[in-house]
């Protein structure tokens, strides 16, 4: 293939011709699935960590709505601390 900086030279080589003028390929019309195991859902349904941490969040959703959730900033900053001076 020759470079040309005047002209653009198409190359569709790595494209499959369509048979017909405005038919789409049956490729196209399949859409990307995912299957999982009935294993995995198994063991992703019976993960402790997954429905303590569950329980936690919706306790927290409901003291937000309620108006009860209070940050306790001493606490964030703590955080924010101690998280800095493990990292670095």
């Amino acid at each position: 293939m020759e470079i040309n900086p005047y002209r653009r030279v198409a190359n569709y080589s790595y494209q499959k011709p369509v048979e017909k003028m405005g038919a789409t390929p049956k490729k196209a019309l399949q859409r990307d699935q995912l299957q999982i195991s009935t294993e995995a859902l198994k063991l992703q349904q019976t993960n402790p960590l997954i429905t303590e941490r569950q329980v936690r969040v919706d306790e927290l959703k409901k003291q937000v709505e309620r108006g009860e959730y209070k940050v306790n900033p001493e606490k964030v900053a703590q955080a924010f601390y101690d998280y800095w001076n493990d990292k670095f």
